[in-house]
């Protein structure tokens, strides 16, 4: 795999054992900015669910367990502990107490915008692996935003289908 430098968005979806990842790139500029990560969670959550009532598709429920494992996600990769990537997905998903039919996830990383979750969510709907996810048939969600010392901004967002 390439290596992957900031205003990058990643996606995985599964349905069973079939994994997706794809990969897009954003621009990003070189100022550096002090978030407050759960104002940018809840601006993706809005974002996301405006976008899927503009195509008749049902608002996602926001839910604090699934949000937990994507803020665990994101500051892992903000902390370097993993690469930007989807690894340990299935580990996430599984550690959520809720029985499901499917589940997804697109992570992004930016630095320089004074809005990184819109960048993140325009990003994610300009790549049609990401906008398969936000689009999909999911009832769930949830939303991690993680910042670092070099002003990098990662955003994960867990989608499930619950049964």
């Amino acid at each position: 795999m390439a290596p992957l430098i900031p205003g990058h968005s990643s996606t995985k979806h599964a349905t069973g054992d079939s994994p997706l990842s794809i990969f897009s790139h954003q621009v990003a500029t070189t100022t550096t900015t002090t978030f407050q990560t759960t104002a940018l969670e809840k601006s993706v959550f809005e974002q996301i669910n405006r976008y899927r009532m503009s195509r008749r598709l049902p608002k996602l429920t926001l839910n604090a367990r699934i949000t937990q494992q994507a803020r665990v996600h994101s500051r892992n990769m903000a902390r370097g502990r993993v690469p930007f990537s989807h690894q340990g997905f299935e580990q996430r998903v599984n550690a959520i107490p809720l029985r499901y039919n499917s589940a997804a996830e697109n992570v992004a990383f930016n630095r320089g915008y004074d809005d990184p979750a819109n960048e993140a969510v325009i990003g994610w709907i300009d790549s049609p692996g990401h906008l398969k996810n936000i689009k999909g048939n999911f009832n769930m969600t949830g939303i991690g935003v993680a910042t670092n010392a070099q002003g990098e901004v990662y955003l994960t967002q867990i989608f499930l289908r619950t049964r």
